[in-house]
């Protein structure tokens, strides 16, 4: 059975930020809420479907040859320097 819950004294970068998010996915505060607290105390429950759009997704997103040994190698000696 659902339960209800009040947030008092949520500092206002928390907030906006949340409101930003429910306005970009389309949600009520609520429900951004409910899914920000269902994702890091139940991160364990992805379905299998969703875990592989997930990584498909993340795979669109990068681009193909985008960096070569060489340039990763640089770039970890520039890290540590």
């Amino acid at each position: 059975m659902p339960t209800t819950l009040t947030l008092k004294n949520i500092p206002d970068a928390v907030y906006e930020q949340l409101k930003a998010t429910a306005a970009l996915n389309r949600r009520s505060l609520n429900s951004e809420a409910i899914v920000c607290l269902e994702t890091v105390l139940t991160p364990g429950k992805l379905a299998p479907r969703e875990r592989l759009a997930r990584a498909r997704a993340l795979r669109a997103g990068v681009q193909a040859g985008g960096f070569g040994a060489d340039a990763i190698d640089t770039m970890k000696r520039q890290g540590r320097a």
